[in-house]
Parts: C-alpha cells; structure tokens; sequence
C-alpha cells in the first residue's frame, strides 16, 4: 500500500520505518525543515518504563491546587477561555482515581517496555549513535511523604514486570556518587537498571536518514491543511490529504492509508471529521548545559521527584527537563521556569557544568487525560492513530512506531495493550523486529 504518515517526531518516524520495511511505500510529511524539530528536539533523553505513573493520580489534584499560580511549579495549569482545556480537565481529573491510576500505569508499562525492547533492538540492526547510556534511571525522593507514597506503584511496576526497586538514601548515593552534595536531603529511590538514556534527535534524525536511503520520501517544509474525505458511516475513507509544499503550492497527495503522528497538533487537523481526540498541549522545558568537570557530573539518568525533573549525560552535555505548563499551543520561554531549572541543577552539582551559557528550549507534549497514547485505528477505515505520547514519546516512540506499522498491515502487535478502535487481545510474548 501507499501510505502517508504525518508528522517526523520520534513516533511518526519510527511508524515510517516500520512501514517501510513491511513492504510499504512511505511518504512523511514535515512543516519543519527536517526530523524530530519539534517536541522530539530536546527533552529528558530517559527511556524510561520506569517512570510509567501518570501525572495523573490520586496526589495529583491537591498538588495542582497548590501550585496554581507559581510560576516555578512543576505542573501549572494557566486556566484560559478554551474549552478542550476545560473538558481534558474534568477528565484529567476523573483519571485521578486509585483503580484508573492502577489500570494506566499498566498499560503505560506494557507499550514502554514493548518500545524499549524494539529500541534495543532498531540500535542493534542500525548502528546509530545518539549518546546512549545504558546505566538505568535513578528517582530520589527528598520529600518522605512523597517516597511513602511511591512504595505501592513501585511494587505495582515490580508486578508488571519492572524491575523498579525501592532503596534507601545511602544506596541512592552510593549508585550516583554526584548526589552527594545533598545526601541530607534525600530520604530514599528507586533504581531500574533496564532503563537507558539517549539524544532522541540524534537518533530520531538518524533513523530518517536510514528510511531516506531505504525509500521513504520525507517531504519538510510541508504543511497540512486537511484531510480529505469521502462516503459516511462505514464506508468513510480518507482519500488525500492537502499540503502546502516547499514552494507555497497548494497540492493534493493521495494514498491508500494515513497515519496521524502529529503530537498536540493531531487533534485539530481530526476535529473536523467529528474525530475528538482527547489530547491538550503541555508546555515542557529543558536546559542544556556544557560539563565542565565530568567527574562532577552524574552519569546515571536521573529523575528529580520534588522538582519534577529528569537528569541525562548526553557525551559532553548535561540535559535537564521537566516541569509541565497547561496553557495553550504557545512556546514562549517563561524566564522564572528557564531559571529554576539551572537554579535546581546547580544545587544538585555544583561546579559540573557552565551554568552561565545554559540553552533553554520548549516542546509541546501532546498529553492525554490518563497519559495513555492513542495508538491503532480511527473510525475512518483508512485512518490511523500514533499521538498522544505525552511526557513519554522517546520511551514509547520505537514500539509505537512498530505496532501501528503491524495493524496498517492488518496483524495483531506482539504486546497486551489496549489499541484504539481494535479489541484487545492478550499476548504476552513480544516479537520483536528480525
């Protein structure tokens, strides 16, 4: 078949690739001037099945409500005049459960660590370099409440699989010696060893380069106006989709499939096919810095529970990111946020890093309520859903991209996940790609 995928972050790219090697012919469709320029560009680097609880959970509304108004916060929900804003609030909050928290970490774990193996797996068969570490990730907590509350989930993910064990203080040190300087802050960890880090640039611009010379055509500085569409009901099917090309040229591009790879975007180019996605942009950031002293700086990933920030060794590079801003499709850099990251990250390691130069970047994360993507079929026959990834596209992006190739190809994906529009069918034996 022919088949268009729109969109060249991490998740649309792998699904071409996937594509490309099941026997498809692959065309990717960009507004950017290459791969992976937009939410893919910069964040966390952590590959991390380990960090499979969703933003939201029972702890999770009486946070919001004390953060509102800081601007520093970890989550700020900017309440504005927009109604999906509202609505994915409501259910954000109807996530919040116990039984919903449990049900979504689940799944979250399965497709991560599905996507985890894949990605071992495409690195093995590609060669491609992209600073990755494997030394897993490493969570402190300074908060006791907070790492209290972490034990059940922990012990959840060891159930599902994850090998995601609670330690103490000195063994959080021990295993990352550059937290020494505020061992006594911290009260306890957790340390997946399974868990890797990496550039998700580097290798997602990588991998486009491989399905560019294996056949797949990348069309950037493309945008989408719309889907076009034909019959209703049953018989509905997508027929082209309208760009303006390189050139300013209004076109038409027809194919057989389409798949949807958009992030925050994806919802308003389906709205108009009576498809509602449930998936509002959080604003993320992250700050690069140069090392300056490498024995300072840490080498195992790290995720920074009270600030809500993820710590990776990218070669010569430390990148830090996190905190998550609810209002709107802007990407303006907010001067207190960019400030509280280096003020953080200098606290952590001291004398690390050049911390006068640092480079401060926003993405749009395409989240949903529960943080479960959507992955599989529309209601339009020929349609297809890769989006809604949320603070979790690089870990899901490689078996994301594996299993919507699989359904476009009409075969079950090797992994018990709740598909969209598919019926679930338990497999727990993960084929992974030859």
């Amino acid at each position: 078949m022919k088949v268009i995928v729109l969109g060249s972050g991490i998740v649309g790219t792998s699904s071409a690739w996937f594509l490309k090697k099941q026997g498809h012919e692959v065309i990717v469709i960009d507004r950017q001037p290459g791969a992976a320029q937009e939410t893919s560009f910069a964040n966390g680097g952590q590959i991390s099945v380990s960090h499979a609880e969703p933003w939201a959970n029972p702890s999770a509304p009486m946070k919001v409500l004390k953060w509102l108004g800081k601007e520093d916060a970890p989550l700020l929900f900017r309440p504005r005049a927009e109604w999906l804003q509202w609505v994915w609030g409501l259910n954000f909050l109807r996530e919040c459960t116990p039984g919903r928290t449990a049900e979504n970490i689940r799944q979250i774990v399965a497709i991560s660590e599905y996507s985890r193996l894949t990605l071992r797996s495409l690195r093995e068969e590609t060669g491609i370099q992209y600073d990755s570490l494997s030394k897993g990730i490493l969570h402190f907590y300074t908060d006791q409440r907070e790492f209290d509350i972490s034990l059940p989930a922990a012990k959840l993910m060891r159930d599902l699989g994850c090998p995601r064990d609670s330690i103490d203080a000195d063994e959080v040190v021990r295993r990352e010696p550059a937290l020494a300087s505020i061992r006594d802050k911290i009260v306890g960890g957790d340390y997946t060893e399974t868990d890797e880090s990496g550039d998700v640039y580097q290798f997602t611009t990588g991998l486009a380069d491989m399905a560019a010379a294996a056949g797949v055509q990348f069309q950037f500085n493309t945008t989408v106006t719309r889907l076009l569409s034909e019959g209703t009901g049953a018989s509905a099917k997508i027929t082209a989709v309208e760009i303006i090309d390189a050139a300013g040229r209004h076109k038409t591009l027809r194919a057989d499939a389409f798949v949807v790879a958009m992030g925050s975007h994806s919802q308003t180019l389906l709205k108009p096919l009576g498809i509602s996605l449930m998936i509002y942009p959080g604003k993320g950031y992250s700050a690069t810095y140069q090392i300056t002293n490498p024995e300072l700086a840490p080498v195992v990933s790290l995720t920074d529970d009270g600030y809500k920030l993820v710590v990776s060794r990218l070669g010569d590079r430390l990148r830090v990111a996190g905190t998550c801003e609810i209002n709107g499709y802007g990407r303006e850099l907010n001067t207190a946020r960019c400030e509280a990251i280096t003020r953080r990250t200098r606290e952590l390691f001291p004398g690390a890093c050049d911390y006068e130069n640092p480079v401060y970047w926003t993405g749009l994360r395409p989240l949903t309520p529960s943080n479960v993507p959507y992955i599989g079929k529309s209601r339009i026959s020929n349609l297809y859903l890769n989006t809604g990834h949320g603070t979790l596209g690089w870990t899901m992006g490689a078996g994301s991209g594996r299993a919507i190739a699989d359904i476009v190809s009409g075969l079950q994906p090797a992994v018990d996940f709740a598909f969209t529009g598919m019926e679930r069918k338990t497999n727990k034996n993960l084929l992974l790609p030859a």
